[in-house]
């Protein structure tokens, strides 16, 4: 009991970011599912819902090399602050709009790409911030953490933006978004101190500090070709976000409530993931935990999702799909994080931004094209044919041929980076 207190009181300050943060960020996880529910609703287009995150993403990509070299000089907690503040401006000017009957999907590009902007100065002074903040030793420990919250988050999202949009409206999912803002935005603001990471601002200019983070990638080319590697298997999560609603929805068994299970389903098997990452001791190799999760998870749901047909194969599906990506995270988390040091990680983790996630807007892309101009014009001429007995008839069934084309697409991309001796040398 002794240690539990003296680790409580080591992490304090953390549990107090960690908690409040995550209520914020389930306030806006339900936001965002029932603004993809609005705009499908509108549109019917899995094209025109994807581009939501391709606005949200496009800036991210974009500025956060700039953003990582602007973090390392400016207070960490002050940049968080701020960014909160205009995301959630941006929250306030879509319940005006829908308030006076004027919002558009148009608009929701635009705000998502604000957003998308501050998420891109907030997210490497949070990275950092979290580092700052713990001791070395619970480093594995608060990366299950974060897994379990983002896990309890994804399975209480889909349930309760779907209940409260059904039965109140999307105005009443902002409200819920606003005030579980305005508590994480008052805990930052009173009762968090970020330490300062070296006692003095930096001298270099920004451009300098943008090259100093690209040259340590140069030099550590291990670094380098895992963010490679999270980049290729984040155009094929990310095909799989864009198709999913166009897979799902327009069902005969499936609709905007089959959705919201199969999400769920997804969250329980991250939050049993991440339990099991937070009993989990460190492993002899990260790196082969980080590539044998996601080839697990690349050899299961896409396949099921392709050919089940079924709700209750769906959620299976999520269950063996999701449930390792907290144990790859909390390794990757791990691993970085004692490798990169400190007073870097604000500008590598921002130029990892780009290069990691500048194939997510690529793939919401392709995935949204693919299902509207390609499979489902595809599977509407092959009506009576082999293909319908397999992938099913009507217009989800171009969606379920692009999850089975996905799946292989995620088993080769593990199996070529499994190889890479570059990334095994992280381990040295």
């Amino acid at each position: 009991m002794k240690t539990k207190m003296n680790t409580i009181r080591e992490l304090k300050d953390f549990l107090i970011l960690w908690s409040t943060q995550a209520l914020s960020s389930l306030g806006s996880g339900m936001t965002g599912f029932a603004l993809v529910l609005w705009s499908y609703g509108q549109s019917g287009s899995a094209l025109t819902t994807a581009l939501l995150t391709v606005c949200s993403y496009a800036p991210y990509v974009l500025m956060s090399v700039l953003s990582g070299a602007v973090s390392d000089r400016w207070n960490k907690k002050i940049t968080m602050l701020v960014c909160d503040f205009f995301a959630a401006a941006c929250t306030v000017t879509v319940l005006l709009l829908l308030k006076t009957d004027m919002l558009r999907v148009w608009h929701l590009y635009v705000l998502n790409a604000l957003n998308g902007l501050m998420s891109t100065f907030q997210q490497p002074a949070a990275d950092v911030s979290t580092t700052l903040l713990l001791p070395k030793k619970h480093f594995q420990k608060v990366g299950a953490l974060r897994s379990f919250s983002g896990s309890l988050v994804s399975i209480l999202t889909p349930v309760l933006a779907s209940a409260v949009y059904t039965l109140l409206g999307l105005d009443a999912v902002i409200l819920i978004d606003l005030a579980t803002f305005l508590t994480a935005f008052l805990a930052l603001l009173f009762f968090i101190r970020i330490p300062n990471e070296n006692g003095k601002k930096l001298q270099e200019s920004v451009g300098d500090t943008v090259r100093a983070g690209l040259r340590y990638l140069k030099r550590h080319k291990g670094v380098f070709h895992i963010m490679l590697f999270l980049a290729a298997i984040n155009f094929t999560a990310s095909v799989y976000e864009a198709a999913l609603p166009a897979l799902i929805i327009p069902h005969p068994l499936g609709g905007e409530n089959a959705l919201g299970v199969q999400r769920t389903a997804t969250g329980v098997a991250m939050l049993l993931g991440s339990l099991i990452a937070l009993k989990s001791k460190t492993p002899r190799s990260r790196v082969r935990v980080v590539c044998n999760t996601l080839l697990l998870s690349m050899c299961t749901e896409n396949f099921l999702l392709a050919l089940g047909h079924r709700p209750w194969l769906w959620a299976v599906g999520a269950v063996l799909g999701w449930i390792s990506i907290p144990l790859m995270n909390t390794n990757l988390d791990a691993l970085l994080r004692s490798y990169i040091p400190v007073d870097m990680q604000g500008r590598v983790y921002a130029a990892r931004n780009t290069f990691q996630f500048f194939t997510i807007p690529l793939g919401y892309l392709a995935g949204g094209y693919l299902v509207d101009r390609v499979y489902e014009p595809f599977m509407a001429q092959k009506t009576g044919t082999w293909l319908n007995a397999v992938f099913g008839t009507g217009k989800s069934s171009g969606a379920a041929l692009l999850f089975f084309c996905i799946a292989f697409l995620g088993i080769i991309t593990c199996l070529i980076f499994r190889k890479d001796k570059r990334i095994w040398e992280l381990e040295k």
